[in-house]
């Protein structure tokens, strides 16, 4: 029997369970997308090599998430978890060679910002890796719960 998920009607009860926290998670990969940018763009910090492998995992986030809350479609979650999963083990790993953790040797950092270097901060203090795993961390949770209440 397949587990496809109907397009959820709305006014239905089901709808309302799965769109809170679908479109919680469309906020953080909206929120984390606009911060991105503007640290690229507007402060002129340039992403380093982990930090675009991010981006690739998050920008498409915002799209996907949001033409699932648009059709009040519950099967985007299906496309949108394995985004987030490979996007929160990029951030892991950029944290931990960030940390010292892992050797900056085993990065593929090559041209560019280097992917442990005190530009990879915000104000100095909060490393950029942190807050795109906390983001990646939060959207993969409410990706899950939208999809246990999908279900139910």
């Amino acid at each position: 029997m397949s587990e496809e998920q109907p397009v959820a009607r709305h006014g239905n009860s089901r709808n309302a369970t799965f769109w809170t926290p679908l479109f919680l998670a469309w906020l953080l990969a909206l929120l984390a997308t606009a911060g991105a940018l503007f640290l690229g763009e507007v402060m002129g910090k340039t992403p380093c090599v982990l930090c675009w492998y991010q981006r690739i995992a998050m920008f498409p986030l915002v799209l996907v998430l949001g033409m699932g809350l648009f059709a009040s479609d519950a099967r985007s979650v299906r496309y949108a978890l394995p985004l987030a999963g490979v996007g929160w083990g990029i951030a892991a790993y950029h944290l931990l060679v960030f940390w010292g953790v892992v050797s900056e040797g085993l990065v593929p950092c090559g041209k560019g910002s280097s992917c442990a270097d005190a530009d990879v901060q915000v104000a100095g203090v909060v490393p950029i890796p942190l807050l795109s795993l906390a983001a990646f961390t939060g959207i993969g949770v409410a990706l899950w719960v939208a999809r246990r209440r999908a279900r139910t």
